[in-house]
């Protein structure tokens, strides 16, 4: 193991928290590129001793992904197509360097002990990550090219000289970019049109059963009529319905972990229906500050299924290839997690809790949150209650986030050999974007000691948040685990260079 995170532990974990703060918290419109504290960070950034991912990678990529793609971090399909492409070309880039590893979608040779430095990893994981980004985001091509020039690499080096890290690197991103170009997520948008292709457009032609103005099936999911603020309004599309056609890393079909059909979104179901519409009421009346900022932490990708690989990573102070080999492993299993989650939403389109609790209470009055700044009230008219989460664009079960969780702990478990963790996150007073200068009332920190805690309250923060029932969640315990199984398995074989299958 190299020095990488142990050397400068001290200094990494301030790093840690300052990226953290900055840029998985902050949205797009709060970041700006090129800022005079990224551009010193970066033009200072030593390639022998610095730490490529929290001074240099992170601050540019989180923020551009929120700006270009989804500023709260919620839509996981294209969040993490993002970051799992990035840490598959990170992995492929620096395994030449490693005594055994051998890239998923490139084999670049081995190159001799002594160039296993870090200074020629990280030139390799930056023209990796270079050639990735421009693939997944070019809306910010000017942005990646001032990111190399800040380190002083040349964005116009297209070298494939396999004896340098440059070229290490440009293989390496390149062979990423052409094997996932057409896996079944229409990254493109050319996957059944020539003119004006849309990216990531849905082409398994997915029609819901409800519209947004007519409940015809209380089972079924219905889209949602959503505000922008001043009246302007959008009506919600199942966000890539064809992910689940998309192929997974670590196994081959999603149709292994079906899972069982929600009987309790049956509505002629009518007692176990209206069970789960009380509960989810009942979560919301019982909301406190700390379950909404978990709901919060939860429902951001980037730090509900990003953070705490990080923050492990840190604690364990694990060198720059076991820093690389565990994020991968985690993106891994988040993306197949939710390959798995998407078919079963697909499969059974079910309903989500805002429309079973108009349809069960219409305009009662009834006991729940009554929106940012009111708190608990007893009178809200059941068709006016909304979720304290916003709705997510996709029908309700299972529950994606609970099985990335799921699995992203599984691999945790794996990775460092122990179900004890020391994750925290802390959140400033007023912080909350769905309660500005309100929550929390004061500067509140999230703890988690074990795995088993933390894919515990990642499942309730849905239920809280009011986004999901309780047998979604359940049913995303168990599914999520095996899948993290999977996906440490396959990234540990290729570790050892035994290059499976279902990745090539």
């Amino acid at each position: 193991m190299t020095a990488f995170f142990r050397r400068s532990r001290a200094r990494t974990a301030t790093s840690l928290a300052a990226v953290v703060a900055l840029s998985l918290t902050m949205g797009a419109a709060e970041t700006t590129f090129g800022s005079s504290t990224q551009q010193k960070a970066a033009t200072s950034f030593d390639l022998d001793n610095g730490n490529v991912f929290f001074e240099v990678l992170y601050p540019e990529i989180n923020p551009a992904v929120r700006k270009y793609v989804s500023q709260t971090g919620v839509d996981a399909p294209l969040v993490l197509r993002v970051t799992t492409l990035v840490t598959n070309g990170w992995f492929d880039a620096i395994a030449p360097y490693h005594s055994t590893a051998v890239g998923v979608y490139s084999d670049l040779g081995r190159r001799p002990a002594d160039e296993a430095k870090n200074r020629n990893k990280n030139i390799a994981i930056m023209y990796a990550s270079y050639r990735v980004l421009n693939s997944v985001l070019p809306q910010n091509r000017v942005g990646w090219r001032d990111m190399m020039k800040k380190v002083g690499l040349d964005p116009n080096d297209t070298s494939e000289d396999r004896t340098t890290p440059v070229g290490l690197g440009n293989l390496a991103g390149n062979a990423v970019v052409s094997a996932r170009a057409h896996d079944g997520l229409n990254q493109l948008g050319d996957t059944d049109r020539t003119y004006n292709r849309q990216p990531y457009q849905d082409y398994t032609g997915y029609k819901p059963v409800n519209t947004p103005y007519e409940l015809r099936d209380p089972s079924r999911w219905q889209p949602a009529v959503l505000t922008k603020g001043n009246g302007i309004f959008t009506v919600q599309q199942f966000v890539t319905p064809q992910w689940r056609f998309t192929k997974p890393y670590s196994y081959k079909d999603p149709k292994q972990f079906t899972v069982p059909a929600p009987r309790n979104s049956d509505h002629h179901n009518r007692a176990a229906y209206r069970k789960q519409v009380d509960e989810v009421l009942a979560a919301s009346a019982a909301l406190n500050d700390e379950r909404k900022m978990k709901s919060q932490f939860f429902n951001d990708k980037f730090l509900g299924v990003g953070y705490p690989t990080i923050a492990e990573a840190v604690n364990h102070g694990l060198g720059l290839d076991e820093y690389v080999h565990a994020s991968f492993a985690g993106d891994v299993a988040a993306y197949d997690g939710g390959i798995a989650a998407w078919h079963n939403k697909a499969r059974y389109d079910a309903v989500r809790p805002p429309t079973a609790v108009r349809y069960v209470y219409g305009k009662k009055h009834v006991t729940a949150w009554g929106g940012p700044g009111k708190g608990t009230v007893d009178d809200i008219p059941a068709v006016e209650w909304q979720p304290f989460m916003e709705l997510p664009d996709h029908p309700e079960y299972p529950s994606g986030s609970t099985a990335l969780c799921a699995a992203v702990a599984q691999v945790g478990r794996l990775t460092h050999g122990t179900e004890k963790v020391d994750i925290s996150y802390r959140f400033e007073k007023g912080s909350s974007f769905i309660e500005p200068g309100i929550t929390p009332a004061k500067t509140l920190e999230l703890n988690w000691k074990t795995w088993s805690d933390y894919v515990r309250d990642c499942g309730l923060s849905r239920l809280w948040g009011g986004v999901h029932f309780k047998s979604a969640i359940e049913a995303s315990w168990k599914m999520g685990k095996p899948i993290g199984e999977h996906a440490y398995a396959f990234v540990q074989s290729h570790v050892k260079g035994e290059r499976p299958g279902t990745g090539r």
